[in-house]
C-alpha cells in the first residue's frame, strides 16, 4: 500500500468555491435540483460546521476506518454537514466511480451525501493528497467558512493493531460544537494518495 501524508494547508483557510453532484445519498434537505442532478454549493454549508472527508471505494486505508465513519455519521451527522468526496481518477481508477460509491454508502448506512470531484478541482484547491483525509470548516461570527481542523481520524492504520476510534477528529468536532478551541497538536492523515488524472498531477505530488 502507497502511504501518503495530509499536506496540512494552514488553520484559518477560507473554504474554497465548489458546485459539486451528489452520486450517493442525497437524503439531507440543503440539496436542490440543478439541471436534473443533485448538487452542492457553499451556499448549502453555512448553517453548520462542515466536515470533508475525501475518501475512495478501493482504498484498504478507507475500508479500514468505514465503520468509523459509519458511527461519526450516527453521533454527529444532525449536528454538522458530513461530506464524502471521491475525486479520484476514473481514467485510471473506474472502480471508484458512482456505482460503487453508491454501494460503498449503502453497505456502511452512511447518511451523509458522496460528491464527485471529477476535475479534481476542489481536491487540489484543499492540497488533498491522500484518501482518508479531512478537512473542519466552520465559520467563526461570519459568513465565511474557515479551516479549524486537518488531517487524522485517529491513529488507527491497516496492521498497526490500533483500534478505530476517531478521538483526534472527534474531540475537534466537539470543540467546535462547544466553542472551544480545537486541540492541537493536529495530526496528518496517513492513507493511499490521491489519484490524479494523467499529466495533471499538482506541484506537491511526488
Amino acid at each position: 500500500m502507497a502511504r501518503t501524508s495530509s499536506n496540512m494547508i494552514p488553520l484559518g483557510t477560507s473554504l474554497p468555491a465548489f458546485d459539486l453532484s451528489v452520486v450517493a445519498d442525497p437524503s439531507s434537505s440543503f440539496f436542490e435540483k440543478t439541471d436534473g442532478l443533485t448538487r452542492i454549493s457553499n451556499k448549502d454549508v453555512r448553517d453548520k460546521p462542515v466536515l470533508f472527508m475525501f475518501l475512495s471505494f478501493h482504498c484498504p486505508f478507507v475500508k479500514h476506518i468505514q465503520k468509523g465513519l459509519s458511527s461519526l455519521d450516527k453521533d454527529y451527522g444532525e449536528r454538522i454537514n458530513m461530506i464524502a468526496i471521491s475525486s479520484n481518477s476514473l481514467i485510471t481508477h473506474p472502480q471508484d466511480g458512482p456505482e460503487n460509491l453508491i454501494l460503498q454508502a449503502s453497505e456502511n448506512g452512511w447518511r451523509f451525501p458522496y460528491l464527485l470531484d471529477p476535475d479534481q478541482s476542489f481536491a487540489k484547491s484543499l492540497k488533498a493528497a491522500c484518501t482518508p483525509d479531512f478537512f473542519l470548516f466552520s465559520n467563526l461570527e461570519n459568513e465565511q467558512q474557515n479551516l479549524l481542523y486537518r488531517g487524522q481520524l485517529d491513529g488507527s492504520r491497516p496492521g498497526n493493531e490500533i483500534p478505530v476510534t476517531g478521538n483526534d477528529l472527534r474531540a475537534a468536532l466537539n470543540a467546535v460544537l462547544e466553542g472551544t478551541a480545537v486541540p492541537s497538536p493536529q495530526k496528518p492523515s496517513i492513507g493511499c494518495n490521491i489519484k490524479w488524472h494523467p499529466g495533471k498531477e499538482p506541484a506537491w505530488f511526488g
